[in-house]
């Protein structure tokens, strides 16, 4: 039993052994045949490598050759282009030599020629020396012998003959001068009328319209019970806040605002425009509206200002002077338009200074701005004549002298010192004094209401004071902190006295101060 396993064990061993010596062999034999294709193939890769590299030799060895072909081409030609340009520069250097030596020959003959004439230039000199040595002595002989003949000296004689001579002269100068300055005259007047004419006939204008009252049109007339508001609240603060009366009547589907100032009526209109739109009308709206439209017009102000300026080509204006232009649209001299009566004397010196070769541009600064003294800024300024007030805002806003002169001289407030004065005060004239220009009535008028307030202002403790119903009533605001009930009694009977005493009137004015205290809190 042993001896069978063993013997089994043992053949499995030696079988083992020669399959591994087989399988080794097998292997080695593969091994040998994959080496000798590895070399077959190798030697093939290595013939067809020479071959390839043969070729590629071969085709790097033409191209360097045609490369070489190229540049030689390439150098010749540069070769030859070198040659035919010093070819060109030998030529001009050639034709340059030649035209200098006959220019030096040239040169050589025209100075030939040039000493030949100073030669004879020189001869003819000395004749002409000895021809005037022979002239002076035969002038003193004949001068002798007019001496001796006339008995007189040749001073004398001169002396006599300058004396007759200058008589003549005289006459004949005050002749020609009297004759020039009638002719002057004549012309100067003629052309004078010429311009004036032709100026006044290229300006188109209009009459003036301006007025005290504005129309406020509304939808329905139940429009008007809720401007007037319960028991009249809303009118009395509309009334307050804009300073224009407020007239309710049986007109249909209208409202009149009433005040001389046309911006407080713009305000008012505005306002009221505003109000019946939203449909909110009461007073803590009222007020708070009144205040967002001035800002709106104070906005609108500058536009108009920018595009008057921009209208008539005016460049480079200060911003201060443009508000100004821009206010006068807002303000009327004797019922005539400021804004419109500056824009026409603008247009007016521009022709008329183109007309006279002046400056156009300067004439139609100037123009415009002559009545910028009529918009003051405080109660003070209104004591300066607007004229002087005007040049000193030019002045202060850096416009030129002859701009500033000009304003301040066209009404003869100072002395003119430029010809844009003349031209600027013959312009306001001719648009104030042409037929429908102003109206002397309205501007009293309007006059005499500024009267009216400014005697309230001068009271301490008013706030605001509105002159409506054509000047018959003085509105008066006090300050309550300022102002208690009974010296607001006493207030309104001082202002009337005063009234009494400084001004002169048709009829009553009645003077009325209110004094508000109001409480505001507010919750958070």
């Amino acid at each position: 039993m042993d001896n069978s396993i063993i013997i089994g064990v043992g053949a499995a061993v030696l079988g083992i052994v020669i399959g591994f010596i087989i399988a080794k062999t097998l292997e080695k034999n593969k091994a040998s045949k994959l080496i000798k294709e590895a070399k077959k193939d190798a030697s093939i890769i290595l013939k067809e490598a020479k071959s390839e590299g043969e070729t590629i030799k071969k085709d790097k060895i033409l191209q360097a050759k045609e490369k070489f072909i190229e540049l030689k081409a390439e150098h010749e030609k540069v070769i030859l282009s070198r040659d035919k340009k010093m070819a060109e520069a030998e030529k001009r250097t050639r034709d340059k030599e030649s035209q200098v030596s006959n220019e030096l020959s040239k040169s050589k003959k025209l100075n030939q020629s040039l000493d030949d004439k100073i030669k004879d230039y020189n001869h003819r000199l000395d004749v002409l020396d000895k021809k005037q040595g022979e002239l002076d002595r035969l002038h003193k002989s004949q001068v002798q012998q007019l001496e001796v003949i006339s008995s007189l000296s040749a001073d004398e004689a001169k002396e006599q003959l300058v004396e007759s001579l200058k008589g003549e002269a005289k006459n004949d100068a005050l002749a020609f001068i009297q004759s020039s300055l009638e002719e002057a005259k004549l012309t100067a007047e003629q052309d004078a009328k010429k311009i004036i004419i032709n100026t006044i006939q290229r300006i188109g204008t209009e009459e003036a319209v301006d007025n005290c009252v504005s129309v406020f049109n509304i939808e329905s007339d139940d429009v008007k019970g809720r401007i007037i508001g319960r028991e009249g609240r809303n009118i009395r603060a509309i009334e307050a806040a804009t300073g224009v009366e407020i007239i309710v009547d049986d007109t249909p589907e209208a409202i009149i605002l009433s005040c001389f100032d046309s911006v407080r009526r713009e305000v008012a209109r505005l306002s009221l425009h505003k109000l019946v739109t939203d449909g909110r009308i009461h007073p803590a709206r009222i007020e708070e509206v009144v205040k967002k439209t001035k800002k709106q017009i104070e906005q609108e102000i500058i536009e108009v200002g920018k595009r008057t300026v921009i209208d008539l080509g005016i460049h480079n204006l200060n911003p201060e002077l443009i508000k100004m232009v821009g206010r006068m649209k807002y303000r009327s001299s004797y019922g005539q338009n400021l804004l419109q009566h500056s824009r026409e004397v603008a247009k007016l010196c521009g022709v008329m200074a183109a007309e006279l070769g002046l400056n156009p541009k300067l004439a139609k600064r100037a123009g415009l701005l002559h009545d910028i003294g009529k918009v003051p800024d405080a109660e003070a300024d209104m004591e300066t004549p607007h004229a002087i007030l005007g040049m000193q805002w030019a002045e202060k806003f850096g416009e030129k002298k002859d701009v500033c002169n000009a304003i301040g001289a066209h009404h003869d407030e100072i002395e003119m010192k430029s010809l844009l004065a003349p031209i600027v005060q013959v312009c306001d004239a001719i648009s104030g004094a042409r037929p429908g220009a102003r109206r002397q009535v309205l501007d009293s008028y309007i006059q005499r209401l500024k009267d009216l307030e400014d005697i309230a202002f001068g009271f301490n403790g008013v706030k605001k004071a509105y002159a409506i119903q054509a000047g018959r009533e003085l509105r008066v605001i006090v300050e309550s902190e300022k102002v208690n009930d009974d010296k607001a009694a006493d207030l309104s009977f001082n202002i009337s006295q005063k009234i009494q005493t400084d001004m002169t009137y048709p009829g009553q004015v009645k003077v009325t101060v209110i004094r508000e205290t109001r409480a505001v809190n507010i919750a958070k």
